[in-house]
């Protein structure tokens, strides 16, 4: 026990020097904290000159929520909770797994540290990016998780912030199931997926920007703004009723498993789901809803 005690106060504490030196410009090319601001205005500055949707407000409809959540969920929901809690999950799978005789090094395929650094990159965006598609059709399948991933949802119109707008338990879901998968090809330097992050968060951003853009003949492989507006649909046909465009990064999963559903321009489209009206309207609200909620249906 006192080790687990120890190992969440040295999260804590570890995290916090990690969060400042980031603030005070400490890390360099790697820095979260000013990479995400540096991103989040190019994108801003993009829907500012290339709107789509031209009679959306430059600060539209819960831009400070958002960009609220943005900050939260990056930064102090790690802070809180995530890196502590992250930690020990570790620790405690690694100790079930020594108490049985095994380690996490008995899943591993193969190590990508071993493998040329594009190549070892490249595997950990595949295996990560497919993982997270398939936890976010969780997300939208199983009722439970879509409580949670309506906080989500219930942006009723699209910007770039929209992107980082979620319920805590997402990350931990995502975490959760990406720990297994991770472990089977081996960890890689934190600095080196630096490249990768910062990759998923400006496609991310894009994808709820207020721009009219589909990459042309890239729209079979990355995500886009003009795919994406079809997974917040509001009404959807009865076949896609769980959700469609399930992508984060790529949307050529989507492609490849007959997920994907753009039937028209979506630009006008209503956004969000049924019964959004009657969703919570702040943060905190937002936060304590999946608690309280006892719909037990999925409602998209």
């Amino acid at each position: 026990m006192e080790k687990y005690i120890e190992l969440i106060k040295n999260s804590y504490s570890g995290y916090w020097n990690y969060l400042k030196n980031e603030i005070l410009f400490q890390n360099h090319w790697d820095n979260y904290f000013y990479g995400l601001i540096i991103i989040s205005l190019v994108v801003w500055g993009l829907e500012i000159l290339f709107p789509w949707r031209k009679n959306q407000s430059i600060f539209r409809k819960d831009f400070w929520l958002d960009t609220f959540y943005m900050f939260f969920n990056f930064f102090l929901l790690n802070l809180i909770i995530l890196i502590a809690l992250s930690n020990t999950a570790s620790q405690f799978f690694d100790d079930l797994l020594s108490f049985i005789g095994l380690s996490t090094q008995s899943f591993q395929l193969f190590d990508v540290d071993n493998l040329p650094k594009w190549l070892g990159l490249f595997v950990f965006f595949i295996v990560s990016d497919f993982i997270q598609w398939n936890t976010h059709r969780l997300l939208h399948r199983v009722s439970w998780l879509w409580n949670f991933h309506k906080v989500h949802h219930s942006v009723k119109e699209m910007g770039f912030a929209a992107h980082l707008r979620y319920h805590w338990m997402e990350p931990v879901v995502y975490k959760s199931l990406l720990y297994i998968p991770i472990a089977i090809i081996g960890n890689y330097n934190a600095k080196d997926i630096a490249i990768v992050y910062f990759l998923s968060i400006t496609i991310g951003h894009l994808n709820h920007a207020n721009l009219g853009w589909d990459y042309g003949i890239f729209k079979y492989i990355f995500n886009n703004p003009k795919m994406h507006i079809w997974h917040h649909a509001k009404t959807l046909p009865n076949h896609a009723r769980f959700g469609v465009n399930y992508g984060l990064t790529l949307s050529i999963w989507d492609y490849l498993f007959n997920t994907e559903y753009i039937p028209h321009d979506g630009k006008d489209i209503e956004i969000g789901f049924s019964g959004d009206e009657k969703f919570p309207k702040n943060f905190i609200q937002q936060e304590m809803y999946p608690l309280f909620s006892t719909k037990p249906k999925f409602d998209k």
